[in-house]
């Protein structure tokens, strides 16, 4: 049996954590699996690297960026391989060149394009346990990119599918998927099992437990996905394409604060004026979620959407460099927010949902700003200082709390 393991940031904090990782990967590799891991930067590391750069220039190159963070895997990937050989496990350590990982160009939020895995399975042929940096790949320039943060658990699926792996394990600091972030909501319960549609709109919603793009891999491939505790022995969450169940009706709630709202007051209302704007921001490969246009006034309208935090900036450059193009009165944007939502594969046949949500949230004293919904998911746009009330309030009217 061949299985991909992937350990997060917190699993390799430090050495004891190191040497307790290569004991789980030991014991997978003496029951006569061969063994692929796939490795983060230990904990907090990005973070620091990510604060030198800073001190030495408040606009670091994207590029030279991506040199500094991929060191952080580097290093979790050759402790590893030592805290194996010290456990009489012969292992090799491979960078994302090795691993012939390779990448899109766009620095610090690349996508990979397809792996090589040559090396991979040469290293498995000859019993060696593999173990790779995770969140990097290598352009066609050969310059080394990252996959933005989460990128991972999308190294570890891609690698899995590419090798045709019978079993790809995620490994965190939670002991699988819960309804909720359990650090929030101290009654989020654990999923046995979870579709994929919900696991990947949960993901791209703001749940931190898995990367969305390693969802869509996993989905694509259909790559047998499993998330689990690095620190205990539970059984964890089948991510699944059919879950063979009554699916419930809300699976969990999530939200993401790293959002910001961009609002465009006074454009012309008039045909192709949002094809204008964005289309300026899809070619900039900036991701739009929610979109809300007025009904137009007085031969204006408003349009407001929001964009990753991260992608705020490079947003209003862009509409401020095609100013005359886009023609609006003012543009305003506000980074306070978050978007909690509610999914659910059941949600498509059980009229209400929304309802129960827009009561709960009220009933929690919060204001909405915006809606937007799909088949299987209702996000709301409320203040960030509002959000983990929110959440609760939303979590308890779906999943009651015990007594």
């Amino acid at each position: 049996m061949l299985i991909v393991q992937k350990f997060g940031g917190s699993s390799v904090a430090d050495a004891e954590r190191i040497k307790n990782v290569a004991r789980r990967v030991a014991a997978a590799k003496r029951a006569g699996n061969s063994v692929a891991v796939v490795l983060s930067a230990q904990g907090g590391t990005t973070d620091e690297l990510i604060a030198k750069a800073l001190e030495i220039t408040p606009n670091p190159s994207k590029r030279e960026l991506d040199m500094l963070l991929a060191t952080g895997e580097q290093q979790s990937a050759a402790l590893l391989s030592m805290a194996l050989a010290a456990e009489g496990v012969p292992a090799a350590s491979l960078n994302a060149q090795q691993a012939g990982i390779m990448s899109t160009s766009k620095h610090g939020n690349a996508h990979i394009k397809r792996i090589d895995t040559e090396r991979a399975e040469t290293e498995l042929d000859r019993g060696n346990v593999v173990v790779v940096t995770g969140f990097q790949g290598v352009n066609r320039c050969g310059d080394i990119t990252t996959l933005g943060r989460g990128g991972s658990d999308t190294s570890a699926v891609a690698l899995a599918a590419a090798l045709g792996a019978d079993l790809c394990e995620i490994y965190t600091d939670v002991d699988g998927v819960y309804t909720a972030d359990p650090r929030v909501v101290a009654s989020a319960r654990k999923l046995g099992v979870i579709g994929a549609d919900e696991m990947l709109e949960l993901a791209s919603l703001g749940a931190k437990v898995l990367h969305n793009r390693s969802v869509e891999l996993a989905k694509k491939y259909r790559v047998n996905l499993v998330v689990r505790s690095s620190l205990s022995d539970a059984p964890g969450t089948l991510v699944k394409e059919e879950t063979g169940l009554e699916s419930l009706i809300v699976s969990g709630v999530a939200v993401d604060k790293d959002i910001a709202r961009i609002s465009l007051v006074g454009l012309a209302n008039q045909p192709g004026v949002a094809f204008k704007l964005f289309s300026l921001l899809a070619r900039a490969r900036i991701s739009v979620d929610v979109i809300l246009q007025s009904i137009g006034r007085e031969s204006t309208k408003d349009i407001t959407f929001t964009v990753a935090k991260d992608d705020a900036d490079e947003t209003l450059k862009i509409i401020a460099d095609n100013a005359v193009t886009l023609g609006y009165r003012q543009v305003s944007h506000d980074d306070g927010v978050a978007k909690l939502s509610v999914v659910g594969a059941g949600m498509a046949t059980n009229p209400g949902v929304a309802a129960e949500m827009f009561e709960a949230i009220y009933n929690a004293g919060v204001n909405i700003n915006m809606i937007s919904t799909s088949e299987i998911r209702i996000s709301v746009l409320i203040d960030a200082a509002d959000a983990d009330r929110a959440q609760i309030a939303v979590h308890d009217r779906f999943f009651p709390p015990a007594g």
